[in-house]
């Protein structure tokens, strides 16, 4: 096998983790780790797979070809590992620009960037686990905003908790339902919407209740 195809199998792994598992062995939880470590730490990595690659872990898992709970506690850790250095980048990044006086940047707008991740970033750390792409760039963001450490990491590993056991364990107990494998996405966006939008509809009817109150 040469380079380019080793290449497209780890890039395509949530559909060729038969073949991994069968020509690699236990190497397969070093490749899982190596991949949701990627895609969470690095924000020129969100093609990697994420959500797909979980649901299909977890469905090798039920069939005896991996060890469930070794799948799920591998991917916790590179899960909240990669968090933790996609923050780190965006927090040294965000510090860099905001110690030279660079006519281009909004540093008030920065500020009240830092002010929402302060009140809101813990919701946001948490619903971008379940987002493909948002999730990539979540933490660099509550990085470069500067939200506090203690409180990115409290989120972090709520976030990684969640998202990791809700669809290993959705595979494992629901991966061979072939409606349940084939709209896996779907799925996973009306979980999220089901959790945004009272938040949304929250913030509007606050909103709506301040308006009221200035008008009168």
């Amino acid at each position: 096998m040469d380079f380019m195809e080793f290449f497209g199998m780890i890039l395509h792994v949530d559909k060729t983790l038969g073949m991994v598992i069968e020509q690699y062995g236990t190497l397969v939880y070093a490749v899982l780790f190596a991949i949701v470590f990627c895609e969470t730490a690095f924000v020129v990595f969100p093609f990697l797979p994420g959500d797909s690659l979980l649901f299909i872990a977890g469905t090798f898992s039920a069939t005896g070809a991996m060890n469930p709970w070794l799948v799920i506690i591998l991917l916790v850790v590179a899960s909240i590992s990669g968090n933790s250095v996609n923050y780190w980048i965006g927090s040294l990044i965000g510090h860099k620009i905001m110690a030279h006086d660079h006519k281009w940047i909004d540093k008030n707008a920065l500020k009240k960037t830092h002010e929402f991740y302060e009140k809101h970033g813990g919701k946001t750390v948490v619903l971008a686990r379940f987002v493909p792409l948002v999730r990539t760039f979540a933490p660099f963001v509550a990085g470069f905003s500067d939200m506090t450490h203690r409180t990115f990491q409290f989120f972090n590993v709520i976030g990684a908790l969640l998202w990791v056991l809700s669809i290993v364990l959705s595979g494992y107990f629901f991966g061979n339902i072939p409606f349940v494998r084939d709209h896996l996405n779907v799925i996973v966006l009306i979980g999220v919407g089901a959790a945004i939008i009272p938040v949304l509809l929250g913030t509007i009817w606050k909103l709506s209740k301040g308006m009221f109150r200035k008008a009168n």
